[in-house]
């Protein structure tokens, strides 16, 4: 609108968020936008002149960022504007939240579980209570802001030279202990964060498959786990398994995608997860006739005995354990009858049509 003044504009680490202040000489407001520029969360952060005594939320979504009610402002006569130059956005590691900061105090918090079609705003300094517009920080700052100085200090060390390669050894070592002498080595990313490498290890004796491993996926905890858990360091970092027997530079190409999935699509994998096969001409060959692939912790019972899956547990990244889902692709009727049942009962028929987890090459 004429006279809106943007503050601040900044994009998420994964390009998979953006938030942006605005101010419009009545009120600011920050708006947390999603990768297509839809606004997600709308919300109040001050207002500048008298507060209304009610509310109208007709603004709200259409460009015009509302005035907060009195009984919810601790300004209720209106706050100078904010200077520009103290304003900063700290994303959460997961990239699905942001702090806004007022220097080097909390503005505002929007976590990523924040949704306005859900009737959840995030948190502001100068709310007082709850309101479509904002709710009240004061009473979960305690909670919230460790997280926050979490961020801070985890792009921080991620913007340190070795960071990268730490992230890099960690993983390659383990899964040099755990599955073998390493052969070809991968770059499966687009040259921002999620940085992702993907590790090959030859067939050797005991194993005729080849195992192929994401690198740099655990390097940072996947976005909104804290919808659905109070304490999500379980889940929370992973790497990508698949093993096959056909050549390894066609297989490895599924990574280029699914890699990076969890942080484009701001979602997280777990086991027994389904997801469907983005369109890419890259993968084709290995694709086949999948149009899914299962995420599998354990795929043990599609072994039928032999092609036992390697044991990668034990890796730790910052204090979280790191967990290997193993790439089992699927077709159309097998995704649909997951969905219809689940994923346990799927392997379960899988197993006993004999299916095996390492994916076979042409002539296997």
């Amino acid at each position: 609108m004429a006279g809106t003044r943007v503050l601040l504009d900044q994009i998420s680490p994964y390009r998979s968020r953006r938030v942006v202040v605005e101010c419009d000489t009545r009120t600011t407001a920050a708006y947390l936008l999603d990768a297509r520029g839809e606004v997600r969360v709308p919300v109040w952060l001050a207002n500048h002149e008298v507060a209304p005594e009610t509310s109208d939320p007709t603004g709200l979504y259409h460009g015009r960022a509302p005035l907060m009610p009195a009984a919810h402002t601790k300004h209720p006569h209106g706050r100078t504007r904010f200077d520009t130059d103290r304003l900063r956005a700290v994303w959460f590691e997961e990239g699905d939240g942001v702090a806004l900061l007022d220097g080097d105090t909390p503005l505002a918090i929007i976590p990523g579980w924040a949704e306005a079609d859900s009737g959840l705003p995030g948190y502001t300094r100068d709310a007082i209570g709850r309101s479509p517009y904002a709710w009240e920080l004061d009473t979960v700052e305690a909670q919230l802001w460790p997280r926050v100085v979490h961020a801070e200090a985890y792009w921080n060390w991620r913007a340190s030279p070795n960071a990268w390669r730490s992230v890099q050894r960690t993983v390659y070592n383990h899964l040099t202990r755990k599955v073998g002498t390493a052969g070809h080595y991968w770059d499966v990313s687009d040259g921002h964060a999620p940085l992702v490498r993907v590790s090959e290890h030859p067939p050797r004796t005991g194993r005729p498959f080849t195992v192929l491993s994401t690198v740099g996926m655990c390097g940072q905890r996947m976005p909104t786990l804290d919808r659905y858990m109070a304490d999500a360091s379980s889940f929370a970092r992973i790497e990508l398994g698949l093993a096959t027997t056909m050549p390894a530079h066609l297989a490895a190409r599924i990574f280029r995608w699914i890699g990076a999935f969890p942080w484009r699509a701001v979602t997280w994998f777990g086991p027994g997860h389904s997801v469907k096969w983005l369109d890419n001409n890259e993968d084709t060959v290995m694709r086949g006739e999948s149009t899914a692939v299962l995420l599998v912790a354990d795929p043990a019972p599609l072994s039928g005995g032999a092609r036992i899956p390697p044991d990668t547990s034990g890796l730790t990244f910052h204090g979280d354990p790191v967990q290997w889902l193993w790439v089992v692709p699927i077709t159309r009727p097998e995704h649909l009858f997951a969905k219809e049942h689940d994923a346990a009962t799927l392997i379960d028929k899988l197993a006993a049509e004999g299916r095996s987890w390492v994916l076979a090459g042409p002539h296997s």
